[in-house]
């Protein structure tokens, strides 16, 4: 397939980007960067947080994981959607309620402007991971599919990241939540098409109908749903408990998942967007797996080589959807996965820029609050911020690549994880218990707990007979933090006593 007709196509895509972001940042101010002037519509943003919850990783890593856990990922799935009931229900309540920019100045009027601190850079930390992570993975399918492949010339890693994260910056730069409501939306269409028409495309290789792929994935061992080893990470419960408190963690106590919530008008509308959000998730993910089935049937039908680590002689999982997209289904399939590729890259690391600026803003800086400092200052202020984490996001994913390797990045994803755990230790006491805290403890407690959660999850199948701790290491690290937030509390009253 020709290079430089999928960077065609790419920069057709992005030039769609920066008219929506033309479109939506005229005459933008600083209410309209935040909260979107508290205007947008419920379905866009239920519509746009798709991209932001399916990265580029997730796109390429469910289809591909269908061969080896079938479609036990529609456990953790459906803990989700529980777990978005706890957000609409108890969070999104107490966000409007206080009229928040970011939602962690809940913790600096609950304890003090140290927790407040600790919360916001514990959310920087793992966004900055995370993002970097996602798309240094995401750009590295790309490297390898497009620009290693331009005849005649060779385009340095360094130099594809850099345009990639110059034009996320281009359309987020001044219009941001307002900007973002629209360009996700526009994204999580693409992403959908992807998936969908990707799905099309192998039926028409084949020649099945749409029952006919129902009957084989149903009929094949991919489909299993529901496992119940209790001592592998795919046991039920521990799937669908995490899924609760991912869900609560990741997205409800997450700045670059609530803020597009907070910019509606009304709590009712947000209410109603998180609903629909679930519900739409709960059928995407369906046709991923379904996706992914699919993928394994055709290989094993064609005889089309799976792409395999000549080391370890194991199925390369994350190769395999782009490897039939761009080299065996024609030059449809192989534009449909590119952009979809592109969308679901963009959609999840775009809005990063806009949360952790609001983040540094309001909770590192409190510029929000600085009186004396103009429009235009603050303005500046926020756009050099803007720009810095862009270029943070740009030297970590350079540090990605010259690690090169790829047990190191899935542990810097992994860490990214737990670094939710004190949110929901810290946000939990605030909203259980009715003590204060001693503010200046607070960060020795939230660095404990991630670090012992790691400690537990490498051990865990020593330590406890086979028993391999999964996706309810979440829970378990909550619940450290909440008991060294309890124990400091009790030794502090103690210490005041005598």
């Amino acid at each position: 397939m020709s290079s430089t007709l999928i960077i065609l196509c790419i920069l057709g895509y992005f030039g769609f980007l920066l008219l929506i972001a033309w479109f939506t940042s005229r005459n933008s101010n600083a209410d309209s960067y935040f909260i979107g002037n508290k205007s947008s519509p419920w379905y866009a943003v239920a519509f746009g947080m798709l991209g932001d919850s399916l990265s580029g990783v997730t796109y390429i890593s469910v289809p591909g994981a269908v061969n080896s856990s079938g479609f036990s990922y529609m456990q953790l799935v459906l803990g989700y959607f529980f777990g978005y009931l706890i957000i609409s229900h108890v969070l999104l309540p107490l966000y409007y309620k206080m009229n928040l920019l970011s939602i962690y100045t809940y913790l600096e009027k609950r304890f003090g402007r140290i927790t407040q601190k600790t919360g916001a850079s514990f959310f920087i930390l793992s966004r900055i991971l995370g993002a970097a992570g996602r798309l240094f993975l995401a750009a590295g399918v790309i490297q390898y599919f497009v620009f290693d492949r331009i005849d005649g010339m060779h385009v340095p890693f360094a130099v594809s990241v850099s345009v990639i994260i110059a034009l996320m910056l281009l359309y987020t730069y001044k219009g941001g939540i307002k900007t973002l409501v629209w360009t996700d939306t526009f994204q999580s269409l693409f992403l959908i098409l992807g998936v969908i028409l990707s799905i099309v495309a192998i039926m028409n290789h084949t020649g099945w109908s749409v029952g006919d792929s129902i009957t084989k994935i149903s009929d094949s061992g991919y489909s299993k749903m529901f496992f119940w080893d209790w001592k592998a990470t795919s046991f039920f419960p521990k799937q669908f408990l995490g899924g609760i408190f991912i869900a609560v963690t990741m997205t409800g106590l997450d700045q670059n998942m609530m803020q597009k919530n907070l910019s509606m008008k009304s709590l009712g509308e947000a209410q109603k967007n998180m609903f629909w959000f679930s519900i739409v998730l709960i059928i995407v993910n369906i046709f991923f797996l379904a996706l992914g089935a699919m993928l394994y049937l055709y290989y094993n039908q064609t005889g089309v080589a799976l792409p395999m680590n000549a080391e370890t002689g194991k199925v390369i999982t994350d190769k395999v959807f782009p490897n039939l997209a761009l080299n065996h289904l024609g030059i449809f399939a192989g534009l449909v996965f590119i952009i979809g590729l592109t969308a679901a890259t963009f959609s999840s690391a775009d809005s990063v820029l806009t949360t952790l600026t609001t983040s540094m803003y309001v909770d590192m800086f409190e510029l929000d609050k600085k009186e004396k400092l103009s429009d235009k200052k603050k303005a500046n202020y926020r756009h050099v911020i803007h720009i810095g984490f862009a270029v943070v996001l740009w030297a970590v994913i350079l540090i990605f690549e010259a690690l090169n390797n790829s047990a190191i990045i899935d542990t810097i994803l992994k860490i990214a994880g737990y670094t939710y755990g004190p949110l929901l230790g810290l946000f939990s006491y605030g909203l259980i218990f009715k003590m204060n805290l001693r503010d200046k403890l607070v960060p020795l407690v939230c660095v404990v707990a991630p670090i012992f959660c790691y400690t537990l999850s490498t051990n865990s199948k020593a330590w406890f007979g086979g028993y391999e701790v999964g996706n309810e290491l979440i829970i378990w690290n909550g619940l450290i933090t909440l008991a060294g937030l309890l124990a400091i509390t009790k030794f502090t009253a103690k210490s005041i006593k005598h």
